[in-house]
């Protein structure tokens, strides 16, 4: 639909706010991504265990971040969204630059909450900006690019991150990579436009905003969300996982270097999962157009069929060979992404879609980011006494593979649902 008022009556425009929003989303993950390959310095100069690591780049910083994010996406859902990215991602990029300056745990972990804090007022206004932006038919593929800013955070997280620690040091690698975010946020503020809600369904949107008891009804009332968010979150589990201790592993265990292994990490993780991401939404959309139970039987195949590489992954005793595992689990892992997003936003109302994300993402969080690494560190831990060095790779080994095949479970049980919830979905 075309209208004189509409800022993105071309595919130019609309391409532009989505190559921009996931700009601001690789952002977003390069400050999150770049403890994960910093830790290790970061443990020896500040002398921390697994168990506090895990707090930095799990559970502490999830709390804050899906605390503050449904506020946040309650006023995304009535007020100027564009404005609200480029806010909130002034703010982490601040906090991100100034954690080098951090002098012991308690200092950091302050620091890594400000950017949890910020954080949080990024993904449900651009995800509900998109939705506004593609039409349905479109959606998950163009959330999927938009997804594949965790990816490309990644790379760009542990490939800068390893190279300025191992000539810089790791506290120059938080400053080198923060302060790029505050220029980024000026461009998001004074050159893309607030998208007009409901255009791309053809759909008027009222000006009264949902209660939000009336979203976590909604939500919950749909079991195909349900069963969609809990496969969601335990993938991250694994995912987040992964991301945030396979450099450790491979340090403790192989010897490598932080460079060296950034590299590695960057490529099969940030490179290889950003086109798992994009191309398994764009697959979503086309299996979808047939069937929309797709939508959730493709994550659902694909977690099922990397489950074995997986496990693999920490039985290698060559560094090489364990990474040349990963190649497969790491382009698949986040493909769930942009076909959980679309269909969270295609079974809630117009003014519910930022509120109907931070539900989402509170879930996925808070188990996933939050619960993830912490228990990791925490199994590492307790492993430690008897297995020593070793105890990271059992931790992972005994924890991740059975986590993944759960997420597989709840996904396969969500598409028995997926027709009637859509069918009910409100305007």
């Amino acid at each position: 639909m075309t209208t004189p008022n509409n800022p993105y009556a071309t595919k130019g425009a609309s391409y532009y706010a989505l190559g921009l929003l996931t700009v601001v989303y690789s952002f977003n993950f390069i400050d999150r991504q770049l403890l994960a390959i910093l830790q290790e310095s970061i443990k020896a100069e500040l002398l921390l265990s697994d168990g506090q690591l895990g707090l930095l780049t799990g559970f502490a910083f999830a709390l804050f971040y899906v605390t503050a994010g449904i506020p946040i996406a309650r006023w995304a859902d009535r007020s100027n969204r564009r404005n609200i990215v480029a806010l909130a991602l002034g703010v982490w990029s601040f906090m991100t630059a100034i954690s080098g300056l951090m002098q012991n745990f308690w200092q950091l972990l302050l620091a890594r909450i400000g950017v949890g804090v910020g954080e949080a007022g990024g993904s449900p206004p651009s995800h509900s900006m998109l939705s506004d932006i593609f039409p349905p038919e479109k959606r998950a593929g163009a959330l999927g690019f938009y997804s594949t800013g965790v990816n490309i955070g990644i790379l760009f997280g542990f490939l800068l991150g390893g190279w300025i620690n191992e000539y810089f040091g790791w506290r120059w690698a938080f400053v080198v990579v923060g302060l790029p975010g505050v220029l980024l946020a000026l461009i998001v503020r004074f050159t893309m436009a607030e998208p007009i809600r409901g255009l791309s369904e053809n759909k008027q949107v009222t000006g009264e905003s949902v209660p939000f008891g009336d979203v976590l009804r909604l939500l919950w009332a749909r079991r195909a969300f349900r069963h969609m968010a809990l496969g969601a979150a335990l993938n991250a589990f694994a995912g987040y996982g992964v991301s945030n201790w396979m450099a450790s592993f491979i340090i403790r265990s192989h010897g490598m270097s932080t460079g060296e292994l950034g590299t590695w990490l960057a490529l099969i993780i940030g490179g290889g999962g950003a086109l798992g991401v994009f191309f398994g939404g764009v697959l979503a959309d086309k299996l979808g157009a047939r069937d929309v139970r797709w939508y959730t039987w493709l994550p659902a195949v694909v977690g099922l069929a990397v489950l074995p590489l997986s496990a693999a992954v920490y039985l290698m005793d060559d560094p090489y060979t364990a990474l040349l595992c990963l190649v497969i689990p790491g382009a698949m892992s986040n493909v769930y992404l942009g076909c959980t997003i679309a269909t969270t936003h295609n079974l809630v109302g117009l003014r519910m879609r930022a509120t109907a994300s931070a539900v989402l993402f509170f879930i996925l969080n808070i188990i996933g980011l939050g619960a993830g690494p912490w228990c990791v560190g925490m199994l590492s831990d307790f492993l430690e006494p008897s297995l020593g060095v070793e105890s990271l790779r059992y931790a992972m080994l005994y924890l991740l593979p059975a986590v993944g095949f759960w997420s597989v479970c709840h996904f396969f049980f969500a598409g028995r649902y997926m027709k009637a919830d859509l069918a009910a979905a409100p305007d």
